[in-house]
């Protein structure tokens, strides 16, 4: 179990959660997902590896529509006679030497031919030209010109995609190719989100003063959603420790049933204050609770409840985001193979920023991608606060700044990553 020093790096709590869900899911745990039409499949994660069941191509195929013929008739410029087409889908007769067949491109190469000559490069430049003698002018070809070989893409029998590979649409159209309507999947990791608070209300309903509005339930939930998983968030709980630990256990007692939950994610309760939920609900049953070195999002909680992988978010909304986004979700692609890893850029500050220094910063930022010439640039939206929802609306990367590191001047290279 990893304990946490009183600022736990970045770079060890990401660790530390990569490291508590590989324990708790062996290989194999989500391998029962059963299969998929393709159609269904994008962003799934492949159950078991694919072997080609045919080449691809499977036969030699025209790359072009032009003339197939034997390489060693056209050792010069020659006028071979020309033979019936061949059209994409048929399968055609043997090519006699000194003979050129029009064919059209990814038609199968007759036997008794290795190379195709491009219509253009024919005298004259149309199939539908042959002179007087029905003969056509060709220029000298080597063997192999203009041929798709059979093979060349996928050999026959190898594999062809791996298990943990996330469906991306190239993935699902190389399985179309090899003939394949369905894949098997993993099945998605189910997530039981708790959201903590006696101030949340319910988007939807009267808002009495002192209170505010549930944002993180839908932040987090669409988050999760997103990377892959199955979500299960009830209501809100209130601050009392009894209520969070009888809502808690009856929601894992009565999701046992239909699989079972996967992983425990929270939001709130986990800080220093008076009303901490979750830390007094959860820390006498092993949980630990500490401080990671970033901003926002430094309180964190890692452990387990019942058998069952837990983490807890901070209650701010975009502290609960950053989190997820510097934490789970690389977990969840490492050790599920999805969702897919947010890409990573660098780019240049189009504003100075200053950071406290000791704490990594996640700010939220405004990317532009490269122009002509020019690099890309970010600059931050809104400010360090967790509380600016509006801001991380408009965001479209993280910016990251390296614990150690108190200022950045204006045009100064930072690492982004792109929401």
């Amino acid at each position: 179990m990893h304990q946490h020093r009183a600022h736990t790096t970045v770079a060890d709590h990401q660790g530390a959660v990569e490291a508590l869900l590989r324990s708790a899911w062996p290989v194999g745990t989500f391998d029962d997902g059963g299969s998929l039409p393709l159609a269904q499949a994008l962003g799934r994660v492949l159950a078991a590896d694919v072997h080609a069941a045919t080449a691809l191509p499977p036969f030699d195929n025209s790359q072009m529509d032009g003339f197939a013929v034997h390489s060693q008739d056209l050792h010069a410029a020659a006028r071979l006679a020309v033979a019936p087409a061949i059209p994409a889908g048929s399968v055609p007769a043997p090519l006699a030497r000194g003979h050129a067949a029009p064919i059209m491109t990814g038609a199968m190469l007759p036997d008794g031919a290795d190379a195709v000559v491009p219509v253009e490069e024919a005298g004259p430049p149309s199939f539908a030209q042959a002179d007087a003698d029905g003969a056509v002018q060709l220029p000298a070809t080597a063997a192999g010109s203009f041929v798709r070989a059979a093979g060349s893409d996928v050999p026959g029998g190898s594999l062809a995609l791996a298990a943990g590979s996330r469906l991306t649409g190239g993935r699902l159209g190389l399985a179309a190719a090899l003939g394949l309507a369905e894949l098997p999947v993993r099945r998605r990791p189910r997530v039981l989100l708790l959201t903590t608070g006696d101030e949340v209300v319910a988007p939807g309903e009267p808002l009495p003063a002192g209170k505010i509005f549930d944002a993180n339930s839908i932040l987090l939930r669409t988050a999760l959603e997103s990377a892959g998983a199955e979500v299960i968030a009830p209501q809100a709980s209130s601050d009392q420790p009894e209520h969070f630990l009888a809502l808690l256990d009856g929601l894992l007692a009565k999701e046992q049933a239909g699989g079972g939950i996967d992983l425990i994610v929270s939001t709130g309760g986990i800080s220093a204050g008076a009303f901490e939920v979750v830390k007094q609900a959860l820390a006498s049953q092993g949980v630990v609770f500490g401080h990671v070195g970033m901003q926002p999002g430094g309180p964190q909680g890692l452990g387990s409840y019942r058998g069952v992988p837990y983490l807890g978010f901070p209650g701010n909304p975009v502290s609960s985001v950053v989190s997820f986004e510097m934490f789970l979700r690389p977990a969840l692609s490492a050790v599920v193979g999805a969702p897919a890893l947010r890409p990573v850029v660098l780019a240049h500050l189009a504003v100075a920023l200053d950071s406290p220094a000791g704490k990594h910063q996640v700010r939220r930022g405004s990317y532009e991608p490269p122009a002509y010439e020019s690099p890309g640039t970010v600059a931050e939206v809104g400010g360090p606060s967790s509380h600016l929802v509006a801001a991380l609306a408009a965001a479209n990367a993280l910016i990251q700044i390296p614990a150690g590191v108190t200022h950045l001047a204006a045009g100064a290279k930072v690492e982004v990553w792109l929401l």
